[in-house]
């Protein structure tokens, strides 16, 4: 019985790590995408279009970053992981900015069926208005997505709490392993 509550505490422990990872990625996301909105609706209110999607910008951070965990549950972004940072960091950047596009279109996908059109409305919708506007989206959350797995490679490869440690605590010389690695490096 004694491993059976050990293997319970284990799956409470990482639904709790997942859903803390969960609601970190969606404020990243969202601060980024409401950002961009912010960006939009400046720009359209020089030409006097008013634009106030912050809503969109909350839900579909809510939704890629629903994407990114299951990409991760699945393993197939793991790929690269035993090379230089740079190269996992480059390839989950572009692999999730394709989930996002490929996200994108099945969303069109679903409200054309939603509102009971034909495919080929659907399709005709996608190229004549949403092409454009999925891959200039996909291209910038290609861009918001490096800094992002930049730090999530970093976490994993010297550990969150660690990562963590050194942004949210005080700096302290002596007890930071790091410090003076560059001077020992400067030195060789």
């Amino acid at each position: 019985m004694k491993n059976g509550i050990n293997q319970h505490a284990s799956l409470k422990e990482r639904a709790i790590a997942e859903l803390k990872a969960y609601w970190i990625i969606v404020l990243y996301l969202f601060l980024f995408l409401g950002a961009l909105t912010t960006y939009r609706r400046l720009i359209l209110a020089e030409f006097g279009v008013v634009y106030v999607h912050y809503g969109v910008a909350l839900f579909e951070a809510l939704v890629i970053a629903k994407v990114i965990l299951i990409g991760r549950a699945f393993g197939f972004s793991r790929r690269f992981e035993d090379r230089a940072l740079i190269i996992p960091v480059l390839f989950k950047s572009v692999l999730f900015g394709a989930l996002v596009f490929l996200f994108g279109i099945v969303e069109h996908l679903v409200e054309g069926w939603f509102h009971k059109e034909s495919l080929a409305a659907i399709f005709e919708k996608i190229v004549a208005i949403g092409a454009y506007e999925l891959a200039a989206r996909v291209l910038i959350l290609i861009v918001a997505f490096v800094p992002f797995f930049s730090f999530w490679e970093l976490g994993r490869v010297i550990g969150l709490r660690r990562l963590a440690a050194l942004y949210f605590s005080r700096p302290n010389a002596t007890s930071d392993p790091l410090a003076g690695a560059g001077e020992a490096e400067a030195n060789h």
